[in-house]
Order: C-alpha cells, then sequence, then structure tokens
C-alpha cells in the first residue's frame, strides 16, 4: 500500500454492505415516464482505460438510471462470499471521496491518484483472506458437474428417460419468451431502488410504466446459448457457449464483464467464471437460466445440465446453483401448473447442503409463515439487507414471493415483483417466462411487445420473438 492509504482513517467507518444499503434505502427514483433510458446499441463504444475507472466509481443503470458503484460491490460482493475486506473496505471510503473530488474538480476523470488507489483496491479485493468465522465455510459447494448432480435430493430418483414433448409446444415456448421479455420490459424501468421509494414516485405498479422496451443486457446471453446449442447440439461445452460471447458480446457488466475479460486473456470455463470473480454468486447466470429449461421441457435433470454448463462461463458455486433453479423452475413449467409445487419442487435440484439450498429453505419458511406477500417481503428485505441489488439471493426471494403469492396471474404477480424492487427485470423475466408456460400470456403484457426483440448485439439488432420461438422449440427437439 502507499503512503496515503497508510494514513489513519478519520471518516466515520462504515462497511461497504451498510454504504450500499443506504445509498438504496434513500434513493429516490428517476421517474421513467418523463425520462428516456440510455441503452447500448450495437454502435456504442464501450469504455477502458481511465472512463471505465470513472464509471466504475460512479454509474447508472441503463434502463431505470438507478445509481451504482461496481467497486463498492465488490467489496461487498467478497464480504458475502465469507472474506476479510476489512483492508478494502479502508481504500473504499478514501477512493469514495476521491471520486467525488474528481467529479467535482476534473470533470469525472480520474486522477493520477485515484488510478492508483483502484489498483490496491482491486488487490485487496482479490487477494482478501478467507474469514473462517464466516456463515459461508459452513456450507458445501460442489464444483463439478458430477459432484453437484450427485449433492441434488433429485438425484436418488431414478430417470424414465427423456420425456415426450407436448403437443402445444411451440405455442408455451412463444408464451414463455413473451412473458421472460414483458417482464424485463416491465422491470427495466424500476429497476435498482427499494420499495418504499418506488412507492412514493409510482404508487402501485401493475403495468407498464413506460412504451416497452426489450432491450437489456439479460437477454443477450440466451441468444449465444441457442446459437451454441444449435452449432454443438448437446454435446455442447462451456468453452462452446464462451467462444460464442467472445463472437458476439462486445460489454457486460458485473460478473458477465469479469468474465469476458478472463475469456479474451484465454481463461476459459471454469475458470472464466471464479478467477478473481467478487461477483460469481450475482444474479447473471440465474437470470438467463431460462432458456435451458425452454429447450428442456418437463426434462428438468436435462435443464439443470445445461444451465451448469452455460453458469460456470461466470459465475460459481451459488451463482451457478442459481440458473439451476431458474432452469429447472423453467422446465418443470411445462408440466407442473401450481406455482406452490414448482418452486418447492425445484428445489430438489440444488446441492442439499449449500448457502443458496439454505436460501431457498428460508424463503420457504417464510412465505409459509405469512398471510400476505408484503409481509414476507418486509422479513427477507430485511434477512437480506447484506446482499447487493443484484446478487441472487434476495432476488430468488422476491421470486419466490411472487410465485408463491401470485396465483400464478402476470399481472399480480408482476406488481409483487415491483414492490420489492431490486433487480426487477430479471425477476419479472424469470417469474414471466414460467407463468407464461403455465397459463399463456395476455394482450396487456405481449402485444405491446410488437413482437420485437431489440439486443445491442452486431446483425441482431431487431429480431422476431415469434422466430425466436420457433427455434428455441426446434432446438428442445435435439
Amino acid at each position: 500500500m502507499n503512503q496515503k492509504s497508510n494514513k489513519p482513517n478519520t471518516m466515520p467507518f462504515r462497511p461497504a454492505w451498510k454504504i450500499e444499503r443506504e445509498l438504496r434505502l434513500s434513493t429516490i427514483p428517476l421517474d421513467r415516464r418523463t425520462h428516456e433510458s440510455n441503452w447500448y446499441t450495437s454502435d456504442t463504444v464501450f469504455p477502458t482505460g481511465d472512463d471505465l475507472v470513472a464509471l466504475f466509481w460512479h454509474s447508472s443503470v441503463p434502463g431505470s438510471g438507478a445509481p451504482e458503484i461496481p467497486y463498492l460491490e465488490m467489496v461487498q460482493a467478497m464480504g458475502n462470499k465469507g472474506y476479510n475486506v476489512s483492508k478494502a473496505e479502508i481504500l473504499l471510503h478514501e477512493g469514495l471521496a476521491m471520486a467525488e473530488s474528481c467529479r467535482i474538480a476534473h470533470g469525472g476523470k480520474p486522477s493520477p491518484d485515484l488510478r492508483a488507489l483502484t489498483a490496491e483496491l482491486l488487490h485487496e479485493i482479490h487477494y482478501a483472506p478467507r474469514d473462517l468465522s464466516h456463515p459461508y465455510w459452513r456450507y458445501e459447494h460442489p464444483q463439478e458437474w458430477n459432484e453437484v448432480r450427485e449433492a441434488m435430493p433429485a438425484a436418488t430418483v431414478s430417470e424414465t428417460g427423456r420425456p415426450s414433448l407436448p403437443g402445444d409446444l411451440e405455442a408455451r415456448i412463444h408464451a414463455g419468451w413473451l412473458g421472460q421479455l414483458a417482464g424485463g420490459a416491465f422491470g427495466t424501468a424500476i429497476e435498482g431502488y427499494h420499495s418504499e421509494q418506488l412507492h412514493k414516485v409510482y404508487g402501485r405498479i401493475d403495468e407498464y410504466i413506460t412504451e416497452p422496451e426489450t432491450t437489456n443486457d439479460d437477454v443477450v446471453y440466451e441468444l449465444a446459448f441457442l446459437d451454441a446449442l444449435e452449432k454443438h447440439g448437446r454435446n455442447l461445452t462451456s468453452c462452446d457457449i464462451a467462444l460464442e460471447w467472445i463472437r458476439q458480446i462486445p460489454f457486460g457488466w458485473s460478473a458477465e464483464w469479469i468474465a469476458l475479460h478472463n475469456l479474451a486473456d484465454g481463461i476459459f470455463p471454469p475458470e472464466s467464471g471464479s478467477w478473481h470473480n467478487p461477483y460469481s454468486n450475482w444474479i447473471g447466470a440465474q437470470m438467463r437460466g431460462m432458456v435451458c429449461g425452454l429447450v428442456s421441457p418437463a426434462w428438468p435433470m436435462e435443464a439443470a445440465r445445461l444451465a451448469y454448463l452455460d453458469g460456470v462461463v461466470s459465475h460459481a458455486e451459488n451463482g451457478v446453483y442459481g440458473e439451476i433453479y431458474a432452469a429447472v423452475l423453467t422446465s418443470l413449467a411445462f408440466n407442473l401448473s401450481n406455482p406452490r409445487t414448482l418452486i418447492i419442487n425445484a428445489a430438489e435440484f440444488i446441492p442439499a447442503k449449500s448457502e443458496y439450498a439454505a436460501v431457498l429453505t428460508k424463503c420457504f419458511e417464510t412465505v409459509r409463515s405469512c398471510a400476505e406477500p408484503e409481509a414476507a417481503w418486509q422479513e427477507l428485505d430485511i434477512y437480506f439487507e447484506r446482499y447487493n441489488w443484484i446478487h441472487a439471493y434476495p432476488n430468488i426471494a422476491a421470486v419466490i414471493t411472487a410465485l408463491w403469492f401470485g396465483n400464478c396471474d402476470m399481472t399480480e404477480s408482476f406488481r409483487i415483483l415491483a414492490h420489492a424492487g431490486l433487480d426487477v427485470d430479471c425477476n419479472a423475466g424469470l417469474v414471466g417466462t414460467v407463468i407464461g408456460i403455465i397459463n399463456g400470456i395476455s394482450d396487456k403484457w405481449g402485444k405491446p411487445l410488437n413482437d420485437t426483440l431489440e439486443t445491442y448485439l452486431a446483425g441482431k439488432e431487431h429480431l422476431s420473438i415469434q422466430a425466436l420461438a420457433n427455434t428455441t422449440a426446434r432446438l428442445a427437439t435435439l
């Protein structure tokens, strides 16, 4: 550490998670009814060098305008994974003050001192020692697929082979895609904020806030997965998926951003998802697991296997289990129509002694003990307060709350998710997929999408949702 970093810290010390929590609780949402989003396009020039450093000290979510400080989030995320981040937190406090000074005095550009401090901060994040007293280390987290599978309660049930495909497969997959994209479009305008502040600006949220837009940074990974599956069939590997990322995806956020850099440096899966990746337990894999279930209808173990292959590209351990859970929820929706049964049965495909399994158990206990979703969410929101709004755990808690209390009604389920806040577009994308497969989708949610998926991938700027569903249904027969 340099001389400046060794000076006594005179600022009131707050751990990283508390800084982030207070930011989330206090921020008043940018009213999207009067402000436009700022999503990427295929022509976007993505930041590098000093521009990237400045962005990671002060940024906002493209769809909603919610504030975000990636360097703060990295420290918080490492603490959640059971590492001692005390040295990183000291540097974080200095960096936040220095970054604010640079924003005022230097037009947002980092000073040489901030650039140096940022490098020190990243070093302390990446080489933080384990805190063996942290509860994270009480759990088991199998890594290889065979170990993950053996640790699932579902592994004790003998498989009967591939199930027969439903006669209305294409229609249900189409409804699943529409539900996912409707959920994404619904949530992208309000993601990154907290329940109380959202209510102050919008009141009850049970319809699109603005003209729905399908552009986001979630679905592009599913498109890359489908291309890998098209090329390699069910013998595809994690490396096959990773190479499609390199071919198609110019920029990512959090875990995906780190994975893309790892891949470009020749660090392939599974290390690409774990190497120097504080975000490896975040929502990025969970948010895209639906595609693995769509191509494995009523075939949950296959959905889980594909989700594992996809997940380790950018995540590890509980982050990968989150994708498995999303994939299995989607797969089981083809033959289970009761969402409460669905979320319980899907948990059988998560390693039983993992922290993710413990999170699911806590969520199930809470929703069972509460009569209303608001009461359940109030308890879960406090329980998961140490986790970032993009972490897998609080977001799957929101998903479970919506599926438990939403009566398989898309409008009510989306309302519950909007009340919860956090990563609403990812959560509504998962819930929308499940409900779309089970119940179909009403014109209220599907028609405004105009059969159009827009992305920032070159050559895929405008896609037909119907054509995407047709391709997915064909690949489901492989």
